[in-house]
């Protein structure tokens, strides 16, 4: 990190504190039940997402570059949920709150990894939407297996690019003012307003990252509904419309789910009281990645089918077969 810590000077003495105090979720009453709730959401996000990716595997049918997408949606909901809900569960209901700077860092750096590769899949799901619906015939050509793993890698690289720019600005402050930090995780606008020298780099990355990383997509997706709208309006009948847009439906759930409270939170940042703004943020964080998987097993012909065939195959595998007499079981 010389390049950044070069920018302070070289007669400037950090304050790098051993440790954070997470303090987010203190002093709440009945904070336990709600403990309670958050690992109960992520053993379901656990065994749906799991399922999910399952399925995808072991079906053939479903190794198109939708699922492509769709896979790596449940991994970053399974990865992202089990480093952020245990975590929290360990600091606040075991009062483990003191967290090392370098812990504190690397919480972050996944944390924020995995809510922006969230809203890129979300993109890279509308996409295919798009394409399917408005150029069918030319769909297998432009959305193929090759394009899809190349925009998820572009996306995964430029998201932890994003993510180190970011730690390489925060190892350039001196935090001398607190160690306290107000959140449930290891916030990066919390971190920077702890620093006594220069921190307007760390300023403009916390605006430019919900932009970059959340309003755009959202923009994209918006944009690309409006788009199919307007087309299926013109050129096909409003039957034909409706079914079209049927295939859309899971999508624009796991849109609604993970940028609705995201916008709410932020609308109503200023005039809530800070814990339940921090609360607000906690299930922002856990609850699209326990209903994605739902949404897309109810919502999604492929994967029902799918999971049923697989299911009967299992059944069947253990039906014993009466054959001379002797009981025979199919594994």
């Amino acid at each position: 990190m010389e390049f950044f810590n070069s920018a302070l000077g070289k007669n400037i003495t950090f304050v790098r504190p051993a440790y954070f105090i997470i303090s987010g979720l203190s002093g709440i009453p009945n904070i336990l039940y709600y403990y309670v709730f958050l690992f109960f959401l992520y053993i379901v996000s656990v065994l749906g997402n799991t399922i999910v990716m399952a399925v995808i595997c072991l079906d053939r049918n479903l190794r198109t570059p939708k699922y492509i997408a769709v896979f790596n949606l449940a991994f970053v909901d399974l990865f992202g949920n089990s480093i952020l809900v245990p975590k929290v569960v360990d600091i606040f209901l075991f009062n483990h709150h003191y967290i090392p700077y370098n812990d504190c860092l690397t919480f972050f750096f996944f944390c924020y990894t995995c809510l922006s590769m969230q809203s890129f899949n979300l993109v890279a799901l509308s996409y295919d939407r798009l394409m399917a619906i408005i150029f069918p015939l030319h769909y297998h050509v432009k959305v193929t297996h090759r394009f899809m793993f190349s925009l998820i890698a572009f996306f995964w690289v430029f998201v932890l690019i994003a993510q180190l720019i970011a730690i390489g600005l925060l190892t350039r402050l001196s935090i001398c003012k607190s160690v306290v930090i107000n959140s449930y995780f290891c916030d990066h606008g919390q971190i920077y307003r702890l620093a006594c020298n220069d921190h307007f780099p760390n300023y403009v990355i916390s605006c430019l990252y919900p932009v970059v990383m959340f309003w755009v997509p959202l923009v994209f997706i918006l944009l690309s509904y409006l788009y199919i709208v307007c087309t299926l309006a013109k050129v096909a009948t409003v039957q034909q419309g409706l079914k079209a847009f049927k295939t859309c439906i899971g999508h624009l759930s796991l849109v609604a789910i993970y940028f609705i409270p995201l916008l709410i939170t932020c609308t109503l940042m200023e005039n809530i009281h800070p814990n339940a703004r921090i609360i607000n943020l906690s299930l922002t964080s856990v609850f699209p990645p326990m209903l994605n998987p739902i949404i897309y097993v109810l919502q999604t012909q492929e994967i029902k089918e799918s999971l049923s065939k697989l299911l009967k195959t299992r059944m069947r595998s253990k039906i014993p077969i009466i054959k001379n007499d002797h009981t025979v079981n199919i594994m």
